[in-house]
């Protein structure tokens, strides 16, 4: 195969690396490391150089780096170009692929990263949901909205796995709220909250990967004293702990800065970690250096030697010009580039070498721009020849797409020329302002939106660049609209801040401006602070009274922002009301400050401003998507859908505003329209977490549970560790009655979020709901101590600790719930139906009318105290309140049973059938109203319908079904009407298992139909001690009198009689008497004379029931 021939690049490379002297112990150690195995120990796995400029680092590691390359090794080389982790990584990445190696996995996650990190910088003016946040006390705003009462509200598991616990204050669930309702997944509120938290293991695992295909994976970690602030945490972590996997032995790192590495974070790992300090070369490496260039004259040595003190940069620059005596040797640390083009004959070459001094960094473009006026007759011509030269000269680092001198170097090129020349630098950096001025307006066309521009990467970079030089120029007369442009930085990313604040401190330093450079070193300190780093950075170009204008207020904005990340919202408001005083038309701060009104609960102050907002930017979507959201959170649901619809209008490919528009549709009942939503911001982006659980939310409210599950279980597909996901998974197994599974999901929530407060409250009524409670009573107590104000959890223990018999706590949790909660009418709905579950009926009515006077149109409220009338027998009050609720809503399924019973009791057969009928079409409680309408057609005589009906209610057990005591108790009573006696009695016999009053009655029974007085009298005995022991009066004197009739005992039935028809009782309760009588007639041997008149009395007295409340 024949060797392609190589690049110029690499033959430039190579001359200059075979010209390099010096450092021979430095190599001769590193290149001793690859002979020794990883368990050798021996073996170092960390090389640190350092040393003053110009001391020759980056030489020294680029030696290292070949060195590396002929030992086979993979090797990436990362420096001062990358501002940040995830750029670094991606550096690496780019550099393992060019060598063969892909990192598909990594690149993946990197591509979505800055994509993702796009979105979240705009994430605080977008549109979002409250209960896109996770549980904490704040996620009681969601109970006041009643709907804490489903228990549904989700996590920050994955929030609190990657920030302090200390920061996890309101503010901060407040951020991970915005960043996680924007974007698509927990994984992507990970990746842009904590990238290294994502990132880093991948890296680790695809190191892992390609280890076996090389010996040795080297990275090189260059300029160390300026990549080491967001580098050097993040190595230590990776290369001493398993937080991030398990990094292969065969990975060696070399990092390389001015400064020791910290001995606070490093000092205990000596025994794998070489330190190489590097001094000015010894005089033998310095004449070796000399030598190799042909520069042997030993006055020209000696000199050489006095003049550079050994170090190599200059010694490097001197020998390449081959001086032949001492007098051709000058001063190198303050004329060294003007030294060496003394030797230089072209005078092109000279002026081009002065001029590209003054950009950071060249590529082509950048190269022909400086040196247009140097050589504008041959520019075009020669330009690619000249840039050639210049990237080989040993101070120009020529890695990469854009070269830059080194910096000692440019230094002491742009002093002479800064010096020399005051109006000349200030012409031609104005000059190269004007260039990239107009270079970044090309750029920014067709970006109209000022957001947009500034996530606009080429042209950040050209505004950057056009700054530097305009401070250059004149550092005093562009400070005020390079702070103002900085402002602007750090409001759409923290990264680009740190950039500009850099920029700021290199054109003080080289300008000789070192106000301007101090003020560039102090933003850099304060933006390196990933806390509040913005807003420090924000207070100190405050103090710069060149930030003028349209700045300042911009700054008292993006301050603002940034305390009400905090939390902090008093002063954020003063912040925004500055701002305001000095521009009261920039539409974003009066934005900014809805938002904050808007967490604080005043909706009108939060509407008003984002009205002015509106004004002012007209047609904005994320300002009309966040007033629907306000308005939503008002409860204005109408306002808010209207609102988002024409957020939609605008951009009809925005999944948030059509899912937060679905959510407003669900709440007003429009089923079809917010499924329609739901599903085209889920066409848009099928993995969108959020529409699709609440989509889940509403196929369970339209009871299409399958689907509800579908949905739910997708998003545990896209994303098996959210904490919320299972929470809403499990919580909906809870609400559709499988309690089992729901406590088994439940608890993954748990397990993946401990402190989970709405999965434990919810796992706890799963057990409450199984009869487990002691452990319904742990979870709920766990859940109120992480929330103490956990309203629902209250109520739900309340339940709990009532079923416990502690009546005192049940009713110490109501009364805590309801001062946590004083205007939650579901909470006083629950403690006045507790008072009549304790039959406390005053109460219970002086509790719902209390709730009327405050609320009058409560339907809810109607129908409880029509029940608790009901209770109390007051049936013709029970039926005016029952009437209201169903006037106001005739849906309300709840007063359909409750009426119905009211019916029952007064005899209104027809009206009570008619209201079951339309509860079972509603499908509230439809097996219990079934089965009224069973027993009630039976006390008609309609035996062929009851039959039937019950048939729909389910068939008949089989021997290993559990029985449903109420509906099985009317099948014995179908079984012996049609004469099926073993089949009655053998289920009358099962049923005593399950509920011995019932159970035993309908056994007697049946031995009576079928075999007569004497094979039933013992079940009648024993019924009549089981009578012994019921507490309701009624029943008990009931049940006397069927086992008086049963056994012809005649005096003590009619005793019992006379007392119980005292007592007014219902017309269903002397129903049951008379279906009682009309069977015993028809047992063998019954004794008509006896039991006909009694049937004949109760029958009347039955009639009268009726005949008293129809009239």
């Amino acid at each position: 195969m024949v060797r392609a021939r190589p690049s110029m690049q690499e033959l430039i490379e190579g001359r200059r690396r075979h010209g390099f002297v010096g450092r021979g112990a430095e190599r001769a150690l590193f290149r001793a490391n690859f002979e020794l195995p990883p368990e050798d120990e021996r073996h170092r796995f960390l090389f640190h150089v350092h040393g003053d400029a110009g001391v020759g680092k980056s030489f020294l590691l680029r030696e290292m780096e070949q060195l590396a390359v002929e030992k086979g090794a993979l090797t990436a080389y990362i420096d001062e170009n990358a501002t940040g982790l995830p750029e670094a990584m991606e550096a690496m990445s780019r550099q393992f692929a060019a060598q063969g190696h892909r990192f598909k996995e990594l690149n993946r996650l990197l591509t979505a990263y800055h994509e993702r990190r796009h979105e979240a910088q705009t994430a605080v003016l977008a549109p979002q949901d409250a209960e896109r946040a996770g549980p904490s006390a704040a996620g009681l705003t969601v109970a006041r909205a009643g709907l804490l009462g489903l228990g549904m509200v989700p996590g920050v598991g994955a929030l609190a796995g990657i920030m302090d616990p200390a920061q996890l204050s309101q503010g901060a669930d407040w951020l991970h709220a915005r960043v996680s309702a924007r974007l698509r997944s927990q994984e992507d509120v990970r990746l842009v909250l904590a990238p290294q938290a994502v990132l880093t293991p991948v890296l680790v695992a695809e190191l892992s990967e390609a280890a076996p295909a090389v010996p040795w994976i080297v990275l090189f970690l260059d300029t160390y004293e300026r990549t080491g602030p967001f580098l050097d945490g993040w190595l230590h972590t990776m290369m001493t702990t398993r937080e991030y996997g398990v990094l292969p032995a065969t990975v060696v790192v070399v990092t390389a800065g001015q400064r020791p590495l910290d001995t606070a974070r490093w000092g205990g790992f000596g025994d794998f970690v070489t330190d190489l300090p590097l001094g000015p070369f010894t005089e033998t490496e310095a004449r070796g250096l000399l030598a190799g260039k042909g520069v042997v004259s030993e006055p020209v040595v000696a000199e050489v030697l006095r003049l550079t003190g050994g170090l190599p940069l200059l010694v490097s620059t001197l020998a390449e010009q081959r001086p032949a005596d001492a007098g051709d040797v000058g001063d190198p640390s303050a004329t060294a580039v003007e030294r060496f083009l003394k030797w230089e004959p072209d005078p092109l070459r000279r002026a081009v070498a002065l001029a590209c001094a003054l950009p950071r960094s060249l590529d082509l473009d950048v190269f022909r721009a400086a040196v247009e006026r140097a050589d504008e007759e041959h520019a075009d011509d020669e330009s690619g020849a000249l840039f050639d030269w210049l990237r080989a000269l040993p101070f120009v680092d020529g890695r990469g797409d854009r070269v830059r001198y080194h910096d000692l170097v440019r230094e002491a090129m742009l002093r002479l020329q800064r010096r020399h020349s005051p109006r000349g630098w200030t012409e031609r950096h104005e000059r190269l302002a004007e260039v990239f001025r107009r270079w970044r307006d090309e750029a920014g066309r067709g970006l109209a939106d000022p957001d947009e521009v500034w996530r606009h990467e080429p042209w950040q970079r050209l505004r950057l660049e056009e700054s530097y030089h305009r401070l250059c120029a004149s550092p005093r007369a562009a400070l005020g609209d390079a702070l103002h442009t900085m402002v602007w930085a750090c409001r759409v990313d923290r990264v680009a801040g740190r950039t500009w604040a850099r920029m700021l401190q290199e054109a003080g330093d080289v300008a000789g401006a070192p106000a301007l450079g101090e003020l560039g070193r102090s933003l850099t300190g304060a933006l390196a602070d990933d806390g509040d780093g913005v807003g420090r950075a924000m207070e100190l170009m405050l103090a710069s009274p060149a930030l003028q204008g349209p700045g300042r207020a911009l700054a008292h904005g993006v301050r603002a922002r940034e305390l009400r990340i905090a939390g902090e919202y008093t002063r954020a408001l003063g912040e925004y009301d500055r701002a305001l005083e000095l521009d009261p038309d920039e539409g974003r701060v009066h934005y900014g400050r809805g938002l904050t009104h808007q967490l604080l609960g005043d909706h009108p102050a939060a509407l008003a401003a984002f009205d002015r907002a509106d004004e002012l930017l007209p047609a904005t979507g994320w300002i009309i998507a966040e007033r629907a959201e306000t308005h939503r959170m008002a409860g204005r649901m109408e306002e808010a859908a209207a609102d988002f619809d024409r957020a939609v209008a605008l951009d009809p490919t925005n999944a948030d505003a059509l899912a937060s528009r679905a959510v407003c549709r669900h709440a007003l009942g429009r089923f079809e329209e917010a499924a329609a939503d739901f599903d085209r911001a889920l066409s848009i982006d099928g993995d969108l977490l959020w529409p699709l659980v609440r989509r889940a939310r509403l196929r369970r409210d339209t009871d299409e549970w399958e689907k509800a599950f579908a949905d739910l279980d997708r998003a545990a597909r896209l994303e098996p560790d959210s904490a919320w996901v299972a929470s809403e998974r499990g919580d909906t197994y809870r609400l559709a009655g499988r309690f089992e599974e729901a406590v088994a999901e439940l608890g993954r929530a748990v397990t993946l979020e401990p402190d989970h407060p709405s999965a434990l409250a919810s796992r706890g009524v799963a057990h409450h709901e199984l009869g487990h409670g002691q452990e319904a009573l742990a979870d709920l107590d766990r859940a109120v101590e992480l929330v103490p104000e956990y309203s629902w959890a209250l109520v739900m223990r309340a339940r709990a600790r009532r079923r416990l018999a502690d009546l005192p706590g049940a009713y110490e949790d109501l009364r805590r719930a309801l001062a946590a909660d004083p205007d939650a009418d579901w909470i006083e709905l629950e403690l006045g139906n507790t008072y009549r579950l304790e039959d406390r009926n005053e109460e219970a009515i002086a509790v719902f009318r209390r709730l009327l006077e405050r609320d009058p149109g409560n339907v809810s409220a109607m129908g409880c105290l029509g029940a608790a009338h009901h209770d109390l027998r007051d049936h013709a009050e029970a039926l005016v309140w029952l009437d209201r609720a169903l006037t106001a809503d005739p849906d309300y399924a709840y007063a359909r049973d409750q009426r119905a019973r009211v019916f029952l009791a007064t005899g209104r057969i027809e009206r009570a059938l008619a209201d079951w009928e339309r509860q079972i079409a509603l499908g509230g409680a439809t097996d219990t109203a079934r089965l009224e309408i069973v027993e009630l057609l039976v006390h008609c005589g309609r035996w062929d319908e009851a039959t039937a009906r019950l048939a729909e209610a389910g068939p008949e057990p089989g021997p290993d079904d559990d029985l449903v005591p109420n509906r099985d108790h009317l099948r014995v009573e179908v079984l012996r009407h049609t004469g099926r006696w073993e089949r009655a009695r053998h289920l009358a016999e099962r049923l005593r298992a399950e509920d011995a009053l019932s159970g035993t009655f309908q056994l007697a029974m049946t031995e009576q139909r079928s075999r007569g007085r004497t094979a039933a009298e013992p079940w009648w005995r024993e019924l009549a001690l089981l009578l012994e022991a019921e507490p309701e009066e009624r029943v008990r004197a009931s049940g006397r009198c069927i086992v008086g009739w049963a056994l012809a005992e005649w005096a003590a039935a009619d005793r019992e009689l006379d007392g119980l028809l005292s007592m007014d009782p219902d017309w269903d309760e002397l129903a049951d008497l008379v279906d009682v009588l009309a069977e015993l007639l028809r047992c063998p041997g019954g004794e008509t004379a006896e039991l006909a008149p009694r049937l004949a009395a109760v029958t009347a007295a039955r009639d009268a029931v009726r005949e008293r409340h129809t009239g």
